[in-house]
Parts: C-alpha cells; structure tokens; sequence
C-alpha cells in the first residue's frame, strides 16, 4: 500500500491536529496519528478522548488502509524536509511504514489502529452555521476570561448560548468577566453549551478569518465543528453555568472615557510598582483628570502617572487588580474605552467605545480590589 503527498500540504495537516495529542497520554494509543488512506485521499485524526481533531488532503492514491502511526517521529520528520514530494509505503504484513524523499528513506513500525478510540456520533444533533471571523472573534474576546479552578470546572470553559434572539458568549472567573454577543445572528432554537478551553485554543489557532462558515452540531454531551476540511468533535462540559447577568451591575452612574492606548501603557507601567501579591492599581478620578498610582509598602515602592480623560460623575477612588486590566484593555480594539462605576466596592464595567459591527455587542467585568488604607 502505498500513497504520495507534497511535504508541505502534509505538515499542515499534521500541524493543525496534532495540538489535540497531550504529553502525558494514559493510553499509549493516543501519542499515534490514525491515518485513514482511501483513493485519493488522506485522512488524520488525533483526539485525546475528550477532544478529537481530523483533517483530510488530497494524495495519489488508489488504495486504502488505516493504519496508527507514532505522531512525534512523524511530525519530526515531516517537519524536516523542504518541500517536495513524499511517498509513504506501509506494510501491512509486518507492520512498518516506509517514507522515501529526495535525500533517502527511512522507516518505522506503525500499530494496530483497532485500539484507537471510536468518536461519540451525534445523533439527532441540533446545528447552526456561523462564520468563521464570528467564531473566531467570539473565541478570542472570551478565552482568557475563563477559569483554572478545577473545583468550579463550569467555570474553565466558555458558555455558548444560543436563542432565536441572537448569540451569547460568556467567560468568567469570578474576579473578571467578559459577555460577547451578537444579535444578527439567530438560532433555530434554543440551546446552552459549556465548552472547554482546549478545544476553544484549537479552534482560535486553526480557524481562518474569512467569512466561510463552520457549521456546529451539538447534543446534550457534544459538539462539532466542521470548517474546510477539518472537524473537531469535543465533549461538552457537565453542569450549569452561573447566572452572568446577576452579577452585572445595572446602575454605574459614573462615567469614564479614556484613549485605550494610553490607559493600557500607564497601567502597564504602574502596575511595576504594585504589591506582588495584589497587584493592585488605584484610578482616583476628579473632573476631567484620572490618576493612576500603585504603591508596594513592603519594598518602598510607589508611582503615579496621570491621564486626561472625559468624566461625567462623581469623585471616586477604586482599586483594581492590574493584570486583570491589562488583559481587558488588550482585549478591547477600539480607540477609546468607557469605565462604567457606581461604587468603589462594586463592579466596573469595561465597553468599547465604538469599533463594533452592527448586532455586536462586547461587555467587559472586572470585580475591585480594596484599596489600602
């Protein structure tokens, strides 16, 4: 059984699944590519059973087999060969697979691909279509939001929620929060998923930006992606997300409006000289003036800088955990940002000030730290 391939086309393939294989895998099946070669094409899987990732290529071919070959050897060597092309001959008799370049051949033994793990069908799945620039910009704005506590596992992933009145999706914490949402965008029906951050990492770097459509199947236990010729299929995270929109505060009389760049380079700056294990920044605001400052009593250290802002409200002082801006504020692609407040002990709230698309709506969360008295 043999096939052909360009070594560039194949290394992109291997590349965009292999992020699905873990380093320390309890099955040793898992650290293998399944290669399923028919006429005229080349298909490759990897999953870590959680999450599995297939991606398909045009070869010369008339055959067909399926066979498990060790996923590092072979990324390795694809990895070092300019481009050229490959003829990759695999017996199945003793087991071994034979790759012949330009520069000589080289060999390996592949394994019995019945021991790798069937993927979850999904039967009687609801779907929708969105594009992928949608998704991705979704993936991108939420991702870091989203939790490390494996105490609170609904917490670590994002939650997709899909209604007839648009899309949301929200990531969270618990000391940050980020809600994107489009409302020119509607589902056949009503559904809410919790998705973990791996696949999600998967989807953000192998997703395109142009406007073809992934479509997304899920059940009650799963979800598909299916964009091009890759399909993602991850299982769903178990359990009932928090109710987000509890914890948004409604009335922030006080309103702030500030360049993003300029913010986002003080506070970076600032947040220098903060305690090491607060990371606190305080925003003292008063008329049109913002000042910045952190200060670490342990080591004597202190800075301020100041800012012209617009503001409409009252004088206050508020603390914030400095990493958790810098990422808001990195996040965020518009100009200028508006810092909704009502109380130094509640939360603020982060917008865009303007920079969206019609139907796109991006809101922002961010819980105070207490300042020092």
């Amino acid at each position: 059984m043999k096939f052909i391939v360009s070594s560039s086309k194949l290394l992109r393939s291997l590349q965009t699944v292999s992020g699905v294989i873990q380093s320390n895998n309890t099955l040793p099946i898992l650290d293998h590519f399944l290669v399923h070669l028919t006429p005229g094409k080349l298909t490759i899987t990897a999953s870590d059973i959680e999450t599995t990732m297939t991606t398909a290529l045009a070869v010369d071919s008339s055959e067909e087999i399926t066979a498990a070959i060790p996923a590092k050897i072979l990324l390795d060597t694809v990895k070092s060969f300019p481009e050229q092309p490959l003829t990759f001959t695999l017996n199945s008799s003793t087991h071994s697979l034979e790759v012949s370049s330009d520069f000589g051949k080289y060999a390996l033994a592949y394994v019995d691909p019945s021991e790798y793990p069937k993927s979850a069908s999904l039967n009687e799945a609801d779907s929708i279509n969105i594009s992928e620039k949608t998704l991705g910009t979704a993936i991108n704005k939420t991702l870091f939001a989203a939790g490390n506590d494996d105490l609170r596992p609904v917490m670590s992933g994002v939650f997709f929620q899909f209604t007839n009145e648009g899309l949301t999706f929200v990531a969270t914490d618990a000391h940050k929060l980020v809600r994107y949402s489009r409302k020119d965008i509607l589902a056949p029906s009503t559904a809410e998923l919790i998705l973990p951050k791996k696949p999600l990492t998967l989807l953000k770097t192998t997703l395109g930006s142009g406007g073809n459509n992934v479509s997304i199947s899920y059940t009650d236990q799963n979800a598909q992606f299916t964009y091009g010729e890759v399909t993602l299929l991850c299982r769903l995270i178990d359990g009932k997300y928090p109710n987000f929109q509890a914890v948004i505060p409604k009335d922030n009389p006080n309103h702030l409006v500030a360049d993003r760049m300029a913010l986002l380079s003080s506070v970076k700056r600032i947040s220098i000289f903060s305690n090491k294990t607060t990371h606190q920044v305080k925003l003292k605001v008063a008329g049109n003036e913002l000042n910045i400052s952190a200060e670490d009593l342990d080591f004597s250290n202190k800075a301020n800088e100041r800012l012209t802002c617009n503001y409409q409200g009252t004088d206050m002082e508020i603390g914030f955990n400095s990493r958790f801006l810098i990422e808001m504020l990195s996040n965020l692609e518009s100009d200028e940002i508006i810092l909704e407040m009502s109380a130094p002990n509640r939360a603020g709230i982060l917008l865009p000030d303007g920079g969206l698309d019609e139907g796109e709506e991006l809101l922002m969360l961010v819980m105070p730290v207490m300042l020092n008295t």
